[in-house]
């Protein structure tokens, strides 16, 4: 149902400071534009595509070697060519804006432990970690996987690999071993930096003998650096070739960021897809810098000096989105544990101590507060918090509701949706307009969306395929050995030659909002951390009692998330409650404890198409009530009969949500 009523209206005075006001504010001086609102806005960002990213540049006076003499000098996708010749380095970015007036991080982990790191020692710590990274011949374009959680340390490792040009890739530290190893082994990393393990629910989790099965299993690594996060007598040298992270930031070294080409890779994020190995997407220096300026200053509205927190594991690319703030001279704030230790209050009892401007979680997080009744505001004090963010899954106008009536009903609610593989936004929040319960406020300026039907054709107030028309610098460089780029066309642009499809059902309403209702494909996202079918598969079907497998996650709109694993068994075996606790506890070692199936089922067959594929999309669909006849063609499978299973699951499972 069409909402027809905002739930938050920007004052006067609120427009008047907003930073998109004052972007707009220098064009009209410094280039003679003038826009009647933010749609006039948005639509010259997406078709004078190169002014608007030189007036970005110059807007936010990046720091470079060489001027540009164009934004976009090849406008194809994939392939798009921005800012030749000119070089920069994203921790130049960050420490031009090092002061005493504000900390640069500020901490806390689910035990209480406050932790804040000034300007000066994170500007420290990070030279002299990058001397020992330089020592140990880490050199431009080399990778330094790590191996953390949610510390100061890690911000101060991602800040040092940048700074010398060198690739980052982090894994979580909750993770299994099989999905830390799909990742790192792709890249063949030379320096390792990781923790002996960490703490969650209040329970200790010792990761070294996993750590020594994983340095065994990475043959490229030539150094460990060890931070023992549990044990703090345990020895930097427990490993061969490795030292403590005390030895490793110990002393001074002048911070000296290597200019790099503006498309140099900065980091490695993954995202899985439906078949093999997670994808190691790399994106460049200049065009992350550039993108979390605009999305973090004009879209979620912060500046210098403001706090901001958006809780993450290291292993989503909210994390690196986060660390963007320093970018703009932000405090951010990290929270590193379980958010419903003791209580679900934690997160907000931190959001208050830590005096946050901008607070931003994942969807299930703010539904699950809901559902527990809690009183956010009886339990930290919320009256610096100005905008919420939400992302990860569709946030549902009853949850849009719940915020504001149960934290402040003058809050700027301000949801984003984007992903890994962008590691940044295509719809999100303006500061000048309207909110509507379930609706996101605008496409983000320099993201030409639209909604696309079945011909390709875009649609308003219809739901179609989210897709992106025109180039934008954080979209991937390219994947980690991926010949001839196959992989990386076949993601995004197998549909629509030229197109980016993103894998999102998307309706862009009448005002100019727009409203996500989940996946169009067959990844698993639970809470933001997208992961592929075939690795849950991998850990699943290594068990001899199972023969085949399918999981779908049904994330859709205004229903919970649920996810049912489906199995055939070998003849004459069953699903006891003794297998059952053996998958999920697989899965759990395996990928993480996220990532387990609500419900465990067993069925006759798994429907395959006559090439063998699982019917992964179909089943998802048939599942979220649409037709069987419009979703499957028996004609063209290799099994039609297993259908019947699943068309009266699809049946008592509908059944069940309506009541």
């Amino acid at each position: 149902m069409e909402h027809t009523a905002p739930v938050w209206q920007p004052t006067a005075e609120t427009i008047r400071k907003a930073q998109v006001t004052a972007f707009m504010h220098w064009l009209a001086r410094e280039r003679g534009l003038r826009f009647a609102d933010y749609d006039a806005l948005w639509q010259w960002s997406v078709t004078d595509i190169d002014a608007f990213w030189r007036a970005l540049w110059d807007y936010f006076d990046l720091r470079a070697t060489g001027t540009p003499e164009c934004a976009l000098a090849d406008a194809r996708m994939p392939g798009a060519t921005w800012f030749p010749g000119v070089r920069l380095n994203y921790v130049e970015q960050v420490f031009r804006h090092a002061t005493d007036a504000h900390p640069a991080i500020v901490f806390r982990n689910e035990a209480g432990e406050p932790r804040e790191l000034s300007w000066a020692e994170l500007q420290r710590q990070v030279g002299a970690l990058a001397a020992t990274l330089r020592g140990f011949g880490v050199q431009p374009g080399d990778r330094v996987c790590a191996f953390m959680p949610n510390l100061p340390e890690t911000v101060v490792a991602f800040l040092a690999v940048a700074s010398l040009g060198a690739v980052w890739s982090v894994c979580s530290p909750d993770m299994g071993k099989v999905a830390v190893v799909d990742r790192f082994s792709q890249i063949e990393p030379k320096v390792m930096i990781a923790v002996d393990g960490y703490r969650y629910s209040g329970k200790t989790h010792d990761r070294r003998a996993l750590l020594g099965e994983l340095l065994d299993a990475l043959p490229s690594v030539e150094k460990l650096v060890l931070l023992p996060a549990i044990d703090p007598a345990a020895p930097g040298t427990a490993f061969d070739n490795s030292i403590d992270w005390a030895t490793a930031t110990a002393g001074e070294a002048p911070l000296q960021p290597e200019h790099v080409p503006f498309d140099h890779p900065l980091w490695v994020v993954y995202s899985s897809g439906t078949t093999g190995l997670p994808k190691p997407i790399v994106h460049g220096q200049g065009g992350v810098v550039l993108e979390h300026l605009k999305a973090l200053n004009l879209h979620l509205d912060l500046d210098a000096g403001d706090r901001f927190h958006w809780f993450s594991a290291t292993g989503w690319m909210m994390w690196n989105f986060q660390v963007g703030g320093l970018l703009l001279g932000c405090t951010i704030c990290l929270f590193d544990g379980n958010p419903g230790v003791p209580d679900l209050n934690a997160l907000w009892r931190f959001v208050g101590e830590a005096r946050v401007d901008f607070f931003g979680a994942g969807a299930a997080f703010f539904a699950s507060c809901q559902k527990a009744g809690i009183e956010p505001t009886e339990a930290a004090n919320l009256e610096r918090l100005r905008g919420l963010g939400s992302t990860g899954s569709p946030l549902s106008p009853e949850t849009f509701a719940w915020l504001q009536d149960h934290v402040r009903d003058d809050l700027w609610i301000n949801p984003i949706s984007g992903g890994t593989d962008l590691v940044s936004a295509f719809i999100g929040g303006i500061p000048t307009r309207p909110v509507y319960p379930g609706e996101m406020q605008c496409r983000c300026l320099g993201a030409r969306v639209e909604a696309f039907d079945d011909n390709a054709r875009p649609v308003i107030d219809a739901v179609g395929e989210l897709v992106c028309t025109a180039p934008m610098p954080s979209m991937p460089l390219y994947f980690w050995n991926d010949a001839g780029n196959q992989r990386y066309h076949d993601s995004y642009f197998d549909t629509w030659p030229g197109i980016w499809r993103h894998g999102d059902w998307l309706r862009i309403t009448p005002r100019g909002g727009a409203i996500i209702y989940g996946r169009s494909d067959a990844t698993i996202n639970r809470h933001g951390i997208r992961m592929g079918t075939s690795e849950l598969y991998r850990a699943v079907e290594a068990l001899p009692e199972v023969l085949d497998s399918l999981v779908v996650d049904l994330e859709y709109l205004g229903k919970d998330s649920y996810m049912p694993l489906f199995l055939v068994l070998r003849e004459g075996e069953a699903l006891t409650p003794a297998l059952v606790a053996q998958i999920r506890e697989r899965i759990k070692v395996a990928l993480s404890a996220r990532h387990v199936p609500n419900d465990i089922f067993q069925v006759p067959a798994i429907p395959r198409t006559q090439s063998g594929k699982k019917m992964e999309l179909p089943m998802k669909k048939l599942l979220l009530g649409q037709p069987l006849e419009k979703i499957a063609n028996p004609d063209t499978m290799a099994n039609p009969d297993s259908l019947a299973w699943f068309q009266r699951f699809a049946t008592g499972y509908l059944a069940r949500q309506a009541s």
